[in-house]
């Protein structure tokens, strides 16, 4: 059970070594412009598969569950999906496995990566467990731990544990059915650290914070749902402006935060809480993403431009 790119490799390494007697994916849906009806990236491989697709509205629905139950599946197995009902959960004799992007119980939750580079983590990693009834909580079966690089953006840790969760998912599979699973239950060790599903608003930069806060934020929302600011001054419309990669400059500027520094290498320094911030990728509305040294290339700084919350 999945939907977006995420569940992909795990399908497939998963299909190459056990019996996949059924995928349950999203419903097509209209996108873009001309409102194209689009397949779930988990669907077009299925099909490519071979395998036998179902797309429920509603999870609930009898027929629906009607159907499931004639697969005769020994074991559930979702990811990047949406919360089941117990009918469903509960269902397989083996039960129902959860591959997450984090080292449970810390970051439960819609966000475990965005969150963990937003908060500066310098570890994270992958968890299978059971589900049960509360969300992201059932008694674990197994972890791995993996580095955040110093750099790396939510993007691109999303990119390796995609890849790391279909081989933990698939030794996972292989314990269960050779019954050689020991499941631990959650203990958490003092406040847990949560992710959230992130809005809009919590995407916006507050520049009064530290270097390593902003720079953090920004990574952990890159490329998406990205970080963004608001860039005002003397005879500029006030606009948002998205932020895709930063880096932590060796020097301070003056100003108030978000106060901008324009050298004429064609680099742009913002003003944080401690000291600077290079933003190295953005976009302006209307265009398209750019480096910065793109963007200032015949760019005027109108009087007093700053970015501001």
């Amino acid at each position: 059970m999945g939907t977006p790119e995420f569940a992909v490799p795990s399908l497939k390494t998963l299909a190459e070594a056990h019996q996949v007697v059924g995928v349950i994916t999203a419903p097509d849906k209209p996108a873009g412009r001309g409102k194209k009806i689009l397949k779930s990236a988990v669907k077009e491989v299925a099909e490519e598969l071979g395998l036998h697709v179902l797309q429920p509205t509603n999870l609930k629905n009898p027929e629906f569950l009607k159907e499931l139950e004639s697969l005769e599946a020994d074991l559930f197995v979702v990811l990047a999906f949406r919360m089941l009902p117990e009918s469903v959960w509960s269902m397989p004799a083996r039960g129902t496995i959860n591959l997450h992007a984090s080292l449970l119980p810390d970051y439960r939750g819609a966000a475990p990566i965005n969150r963990a580079i937003m908060n500066g983590e310098s570890k994270t990693g992958l968890t299978t467990f059971f589900i049960e009834k509360e969300i992201d909580t059932g008694m674990i079966i197994d972890q791995v731990e993996m580095l955040i690089g110093a750099e790396e953006d939510a993007g691109m840790l999303h990119d390796r544990m995609m890849d790391k969760g279909a081989e933990l998912l698939l030794s996972t599979v292989n314990k269960i059915e050779k019954k050689e699973v020991k499941p631990i239950p959650q203990k958490p060790a003092g406040e847990l650290k949560q992710a959230p599903k992130i809005f809009k608003e919590d995407c916006e930069i507050d520049w009064s914070h530290s270097t390593a806060e902003v720079h953090h934020h920004i990574r952990g929302l890159s490329p998406y749902p990205t970080a963004w600011t608001i860039a005002a001054g003397v005879d500029f419309p006030e606009q948002s402006f998205k932020i895709y990669q930063s880096r932590i400059a060796e020097f301070k500027i003056a100003g108030q935060h978000g106060s901008i520094l324009l050298t004429d290498e064609l680099r742009l320094f913002v003003k944080c809480d401690d000291g600077a911030l290079e933003i190295i990728e953005l976009q302006v509305p209307g265009k398209k993403r750019m480096k910065t040294t793109d963007f200032l290339r015949g760019f005027r700084s109108p009087i007093d431009f700053r970015f501001h919350k």
